[in-house]
């Protein structure tokens, strides 16, 4: 963080950027990454899509009279019409409904496993850093185990076991997606076991545990950031994926996946099925995306984008 507030108060001449890149004075590290970002055109229209669909998720059913299990029989399979917005489907169910209520889910989950899988990686890649030795070798031995373990079968045999129920899923998809981010997180905490303020701690007689969670993990604050976002992503593709196969969330209860699944086959003859809940996913992930990458470059002092304005 040091580095990148030098650079940015270096004048424009020694360092080679537009005028624009200096840093004020007066500017404190947060409202830099916040200009930074917002220098990012799809960033902030990433942010955009991403609240207006936590809007859609958490108010949208106000604006229908059906909830996502009701069914109509006098409109099955109806195109989308005033009464029904986004149609409904062969057993007269309001897709409107259905999507507010899939996406709900979908949202839940991916942002609970991304969370969760953040946490795990950053403990255990942290710790196995800190301590070294036998404790390192042991836990970087688990996790390239893990990472050459067939984990979309596992899940896939896993949640159709446990009848597909969102809870188990979130667990499920945690355990086996943490390893990446634990490794990426180990290779960085190697080098901050070496800076003075771990050595000073432990010199004052602070315990690993306090050490690891006060002194090193925040200083991986970028990263963590970053990996969340992109998490959300990767959990909402892994989700969809194993509910469009009949793995993940099954009925009564259904995600933007099951949606997919359900309107694959009628692509043709009844294309709403299919258009909406596949909009919704690409939206999600697309936003979360260009979050990501928005954060990434706000974040990191090496960024081009960050330093130089950041538009695209």
């Amino acid at each position: 963080m040091a580095t990148d507030t030098t650079a940015e108060a270096v004048s424009p001449g020694a360092q080679g950027q537009a005028p624009e890149a200096v840093r004020p004075t007066n500017l404190g590290l947060g409202q830099l990454y916040l200009r930074r970002f917002l220098r990012n055109r799809l960033a902030v229209a990433g942010v955009a899509i991403f609240v207006l669909l936590v809007l859609f998720a958490a108010f949208g059913g106000l604006f229908t009279s059906y909830a996502y299990t009701d069914a109509d029989f006098t409109a099955l399979t109806q195109p989308p019409s005033a009464l029904h917005w986004f149609g409904t489907n062969q057993g007269g169910n309001d897709m409107y409904a259905s999507a507010v209520h899939g996406l709900q889910r979908s949202l839940v989950i991916a942002v609970s496993v991304s969370v969760l899988t953040i946490v795990v990686a950053a403990v255990v890649g942290s710790g196995a850093a800190y301590f070294g030795g036998r404790v390192e070798r042991v836990t970087l031995a688990v996790i390239h185990f893990l990472l050459i373990v067939p984990s979309f079968l596992i899940l896939a045999l896993v949640s159709h076991r446990l009848a597909g129920d969102w809870r188990v899923l979130i667990v499920v998809l945690t355990v086996f997606g943490w390893m990446s981010t634990a490794r990426v997180i180990w290779s960085v905490s190697t080098s901050l076991r070496e800076r003075d303020y771990v050595t000073a701690a432990e010199f004052m007689g602070v315990g690993p545990l306090r050490v690891i969670v006060r002194h090193i993990i925040p200083n991986l604050g970028s990263l963590l950031i970053v990996n969340l976002t992109l998490g959300v992503v990767a959990t909402v593709l892994s989700e969809t994926a194993l509910s469009f196969l009949g793995f993940g969330v099954q009925p009564p209860d259904i995600s933007l996946g099951t949606m997919l699944a359900d309107g694959a086959s009628t692509v043709t003859s009844a294309p709403w099925l299919f258009a909406f809940p596949a909009g919704l996913v690409v939206l999600l992930t697309v936003s979360m995306t260009f979050i990501g990458d928005g954060l990434r470059d706000a974040l990191d002092p090496t960024s081009v984008t960050g330093s130089a304005g950041g538009r695209r």
